[in-house]
C-alpha cells in the first residue's frame, strides 16, 4: 500500500514470518538484534535459526540498525518476547517514533506487572494507537504458503481494516475486531491449558482425559476474560480457541512440548536445558494464577500449571488433586 513505511521489530519466527507475510502487499523493513543474523538474512533470504529451508519475501529489507530502521515508519509491528516488549518499545521512543500504528504479536503479559503487551506498548508510545494480531498461527506452515488465519483488533475500526489489508495473502486470510482484551487474554493463556493438556498426554491419561482438560481450560480462560472485559465470542474465536487447538495439536509448539515432559516426569529445569529456553506457558501460568486471584475467579487447572512449572509439584500429585477436586455443575 503506497505510502506505508512498515517496521517488524524482532528477527525470531513470528516476526520474521510476519514480514514476509507484509511484503507481498508493501516494501518493509526488518529489525534484528544480531548484526550478524541480519546480514546473513539479508543475503540468504533465509531465517537458518528459526526457520531454515524456507525463503522470505524479496521486499523484506534487514538490517541491525534501530536508526536506519525507524527513519520515517509510520506502522511498527512487535515481534519481540514479551520480556523485551518495554525496553524495546523506549528503545524506539528514544528513537522518535511517536504517533504510529504498532500492532503486538507477542502472546503474554510483562512479568511483574501482568500487564498486556498493548498496555506495554501504549505507556511508553502514548501516542501511538495500539492493537494485536493474533490466532493459531504456526510460523512453519504459514511462510511455506499452507493456508492459515488470524484476527487483527484495534478499538479503532479504520486501523484494523488498514493492517488486515497488508496482512492478507492469497494464503493467509485476517480477520477484524475491536476486542483487543479478548484477543491478548485468548492469545496469553491458552498457552496454559496447551502445557496441562500435554501433559494428560505424557502421563497416557488417554484422549477423554485431554479433551475434558481442553474443554474445561477453555472455560476457564472464558471466565477470567469475562470479569477482564473480553467478549466471551472472541474467545470461543481464532484468538481463543482456535489458538489453543493449533497448539494443543502441533508437533511445533514448545509449550506443547514442555508439557508432555513434564507429564512423563522430568523436571522443568531439564525440559528448559534441552530446549535451551522457556515456553511462554510457564511465564503465563504464573500470571494466570495472580490474576485469577485478583479478579476472585477460580482456575484450578491453570493453578495445578503453575503449581508445577512453579513450586514444584509432581504432575501426578497435580492429576491427582484435580480428580478429586468438588463436584459441581459444568
Amino acid at each position: 500500500m503506497s505510502g506505508m513505511h512498515t517496521l517488524v521489530v524482532g528477527g525470531g519466527s513470528w516476526g520474521t514470518t510476519a514480514a514476509h507475510l507484509l511484503a507481498h502487499n508493501s516494501p518493509v523493513t526488518l529489525w534484528v538484534r544480531d548484526k550478524s543474523s541480519a546480514v546473513e538474512l539479508q543475503q540468504t533470504r533465509e531465517n537458518s535459526r528459526y526457520l531454515p529451508g524456507s525463503s522470505i519475501h524479496a521486499n523484506v529489507a534487514v538490517t541491525s540498525d534501530m536508526d536506519e530502521a525507524c527513519s520515517g515508519v509510520n506502522l511498527v509491528v512487535f515481534a519481540v518476547p514479551t520480556t523485551a516488549m518495554r525496553s524495546v518499545s523506549q528503545d524506539l521512543s528514544q528513537q522518535g517514533v511517536g504517533a504510529v500504528t504498532a500492532i503486538s504479536l507477542a502472546k503474554g503479559f510483562e512479568p511483574g506487572t501482568n500487564l498486556r503487551m498493548t498496555q506495554v506498548i501504549s505507556e511508553e508510545l502514548p501516542e501511538s494507537v495500539v492493537g494485536v494480531m493474533t490466532g493459531p498461527n504456526l510460523c512453519k506452515e504459514i511462510l511455506i504458503g499452507k493456508p492459515a488465519s488470524g484476527v487483527v483488533a484495534f478499538e479503532q475500526h479504520r486501523p484494523a481494516v488498514q493492517t488486515q489489508r497488508l496482512f492478507t495473502t492469497s494464503t493467509f486470510r485476517v480477520f477484524t475486531g475491536s476486542d483487543v482484551i479478548g484477543c491478548e487474554l485468548g492469545g496469553a493463556l491458552k498457552n496454559v491449558y496447551v502445557i496441562a493438556a500435554a501433559i494428560v498426554e505424557g502421563m497416557g491419561l488417554g484422549d477423554n482425559a485431554r479433551a475434558a482438560v481442553i474443554t474445561r481450560g477453555l472455560s476457564e480462560l472464558c471466565s477470567l476474560g469475562e470479569v477482564m472485559g473480553a467478549d466471551q465470542r472472541t474467545l470461543v474465536g481464532l484468538a481463543g480457541l482456535g489458538d489453543l487447538v493449533a497448539s494443543c495439536m502441533s508437533p511445533q509448539s514448545r509449550n506443547a512440548t514442555v508439557g508432555r515432559q513434564l507429564g512423563m516426569g522430568k523436571s522443568l529445569d531439564e525440559i528448559v536445558e534441552s530446549l535451551g529456553q522457556v515456553a511462554e506457558g510457564v511465564t503465563a501460568a504464573k500470571s494466570a494464577y495472580e490474576l485469577a486471584r485478583a479478579h476472585g475467579v477460580a482456575m484450578p487447572i491453570a493453578d495445578l500449571v503453575f503449581e508445577i512449572c512453579w513450586r514444584g509439584a509432581s504432575a501426578q500429585d497435580a492429576a491427582a488433586r484435580l480428580l478429586a477436586g468438588r463436584l459441581g455443575a459444568e
